[in-house]
């Protein structure tokens, strides 16, 4: 038995299999479907049993085949660990890079972030995710994704790089305060208009305030609920009500008179920020690059509020 041409028709069986096709595992592979078809049939010999049932419409995994699958997914696993490795060489970033995010950094301030990043590493092509769901790194084929979570779930495929924290507080505009009234402690927040996130399990997202060792959790009666978060910053702003936001977000726009603080010594729970990526890879430099400075950007002046205290 040949091992260099085994292990390289394993890598080409569990191509066929994800592709699902012997004619999108030849657009993928760059292969003729015949001579697919051949090497299949090549291994399954070397093998002694059958891989796949084929028919005119579709591939089926044998018993034997499920299991086979997974040490050709695992070998596919090496080669691209060196092909990343070589990439991590490197000296300029290039390539592709596929960033998942939430959908709030499409309304604050990722613009911004963006046009300098390209700027910076030109050779890097960007594509963007932007939605609430979560993604699947490996499956997905994404190289990172950015996430805000007080907890991630445990997985030992994925290594979560902590970039920072915000730290969060009520906001809303000095017209809104004047015409309403300020607050001067939470149980004044019944009388207000609140502007609240909706979860993605379709609730009301309560306002959980604490300041030293006194608590105090509710909403305002009179809600705006909304699942974006740039759309309530923005109602704000407008005099709509009074909204949750971190200071990163909501303190150029109290420089520039547009937001008030409201019950300032009063915090909502702070959110850490964190970089996923896929654990078992070494790292190519564009994925360095753009973790790098998207940390360097969160961390700025207005990242890192005195709300640490």
């Amino acid at each position: 038995m040949s091992v260099p041409l085994f292990a390289n028709d394993l890598l080409l069986f569990a191509h066929i299999v994800d592709a699902g096709s012997f004619t999108r595992a030849s657009d993928m592979t760059g292969l003729p479907k015949s001579t697919l078809s051949r090497r299949l049939s090549d291994l399954e010999s070397q093998l002694g049993e059958r891989l796949l049932q084929r028919s005119t419409r579709r591939l089926v995994l044998t018993e034997f085949g499920e299991t086979v699958l997974e040490s050709a997914r695992n070998l596919v696993d090496e080669v691209e660990a060196v092909a990343a490795f070589a990439a991590h060489r490197q000296v300029t970033p290039q390539g592709t890079l596929r960033v998942s995010l939430p959908p709030e950094y499409r309304e604050l301030s990722l613009v911004e972030f963006l046009s300098e990043f390209s700027k910076r590493y030109p050779l890097v092509r960007l594509e963007l995710d932007l939605s609430a769901r979560r993604v699947d790194l490996l499956a997905d084929r994404f190289d990172v994704a950015i996430r805000a979570a007080s907890h991630l779930p445990d997985d030992s495929t994925l290594v979560a790089r902590h970039i920072t924290t915000f730290y969060n507080g009520l906001y809303a505009s000095p017209s809104y305060l004047r015409q309403h009234g300020v607050p001067t402690e939470p149980a004044d927040l019944l009388g207000h208009t609140g502007l609240v996130l909706v979860t993605s399990g379709g609730d009301h997202q309560l306002w959980r305030l604490t300041c030293g060792s006194e608590r105090w959790e509710g909403l305002p009666a009179n809600i705006l609920a909304a699942n974006s978060l740039g759309l309530q910053q923005a109602l704000a702003v407008e005099g709509m009500g009074i909204v949750g936001l971190s200071t990163r977000f909501a303190e150029p726009l109290v420089a520039q008179g547009q937001l008030t603080r409201v019950l300032p010594e009063w915090k909502l729970p702070s959110t850490p920020i964190w970089c996923v990526t896929a654990g078992r890879k070494l790292l190519p430099q564009r994925t360095i690059a753009f973790i790098e400075m998207f940390k360097e950007t969160l961390q700025d002046r207005h990242g890192a509020s005195s709300e640490r205290k």
